[in-house]
């Protein structure tokens, strides 16, 4: 009994350092035999119960630019995911292994929390958040819920309303990111039900769509979006500007995750046929040309897992850092050697292209070990930028000090 199970150890090991995953989910091959996506979510809870809590210790691991520091706004926010501000400057979190969505709440406006409020329980994977004229929006796997007035609600339970409850039920990519564009109107990615499968019968998925306040005219804005996690406006050109996560199964190198811009409705972004711009998909790349699709605007690095992106739109940093883009690179979960586990910087000209694709801030990743995961970053009224990790449990401020 013994040699075989050790026998089955070396063959799982054997296969676990030939693949690799760069979305937050997993290959739909693995799915074939255990239920991944539920293990490295449930690896990182149970990680996160047994860790002490965050302590102001780890942030000396931190990397940043001269001038530059990182500290605690939050701790014990459990598994915080993307981050939304209120008008009054209260965060909204979402959760996506946990069923909650939390108030982080600055009284006095000194850059550090004093409490974390339970605003609601019980819901399916409440990732995404948005605000619209006081009304907090959420993203379940498949529909889109409103807690109206929520400023004055938040600590009493508030009841929600369904705005949309059509989206698929799918759990393989079904966590979504939402926010409210230049139009008005509410971007809802839906990811690839696989890690790669064409979906002609149904084309929301592997799609960014979009829909009223109201749930009505949700329609498809651009396809061939595998699985994004984060998205932004470029303050001048009101371009929609996204982060992708590569497909995986084909190696620790490729393909790229990417960064893509929008610039209408209807682009194709190569998704299931190619990947990175120019390489065709060993399954599907036969059937369509990579000419055919609109290239990243960025190449990122192989399965790094980027999630929020945000532009640098405050004035506390440098003047250089004036409509940068700050990515959050979650981090591979299987990859042979880990990747990811920090926050980049892309630099972009006045038409919008990237010029430069660099490291912001690292050190969540302490050789093979990491002890943080960024996922949401966002800028506050006073040009700080906040950074959400689901694996610490916590929101950091990085701030610039002249």
């Amino acid at each position: 009994m013994e040699k075989a199970f050790r026998l089955l150890l070396c063959c799982f090991t054997a296969l676990a350092l030939t693949t690799s995953c760069s979305s937050e989910g997993t290959s739909a091959e693995a799915e074939a035999t255990v239920e991944t996506e539920s293990v490295a979510v449930n690896q990182d809870a149970a990680a996160s119960a047994e860790e002490p809590e965050p302590t102001d210790a780890n942030l000396a691991k931190i990397k940043l630019p001269a001038g530059f520091k990182i500290e605690y706004y939050a701790k014990n926010v459990k598994n915080a995911r993307s981050m939304v501000l209120s008008p009054s400057g209260i965060i909204f979190a979402g959760t996506r292994s946990n069923d909650k969505i939390f108030a982080i709440v600055d009284k006095n406006k000194d850059g550090r929390a004093e409490e974390v409020v339970e605003v609601a329980s019980g819901l399916n994977t409440p990732n995404g958040v948005a605000i619209r004229n006081g009304d907090l929006y959420v993203a379940e796997i498949n529909r889109i819920l409103k807690y109206p007035n929520i400023e004055n609600t938040y600590r009493n339970k508030p009841k929600y309303e369904v705005v949309n409850d059509k989206l698929p039920t799918d759990r393989h990519h079904g966590w979504k990111y939402i926010a409210f564009g230049p139009d008005g109107k509410l971007y809802v990615p839906v990811g690839a039900p696989c890690n790669i499968c064409e979906n002609k019968d149904k084309p929301i998925y592997a799609s960014i769509a979009r829909m009223n306040p109201d749930g009505s005219g949700l329609e498809v804005y651009a396809n061939g979006v595998r699985n994004t996690v984060g998205f932004d406006w470029h303050p001048q050109t009101k371009n929609l500007y996204f982060t992708d996560n590569g497909r995986d199964m084909m190696g620790d190198n490729i393909p790229p995750c990417e960064l893509n811009r929008a610039t209408q409705k209807g682009q194709h972004f190569g998704y299931p046929y190619c990947h990175g711009g120019d390489i065709a998909d060993p399954e599907f790349g036969s059937k369509r040309n990579c000419s055919e699709f609109v290239k990243p605007v960025q190449k990122l690095g192989a399965h790094v897992a980027p999630l929020g992106m945000k532009f640098y739109t405050g004035n506390m940093f440098p003047a250089a850092y004036k409509n940068r883009i700050i990515i959050a690179e979650h981090g591979s979960w299987n990859r042979s050697k880990k990747s990811g586990y920090r926050l980049m910087q892309v630099t972009v000209d006045k038409n919008g292209n990237a010029t430069a694709y660099e490291p912001f801030a690292q050190g969540w990743l302490q050789g093979e070990e990491d002890w943080g995961r960024p996922v949401d970053v966002l800028v506050m009224p006073d040009g700080a930028l906040l950074v959400s990790d689901d694996k610490n449990d916590a929101i950091y401020r990085i701030s610039y000090v002249k």
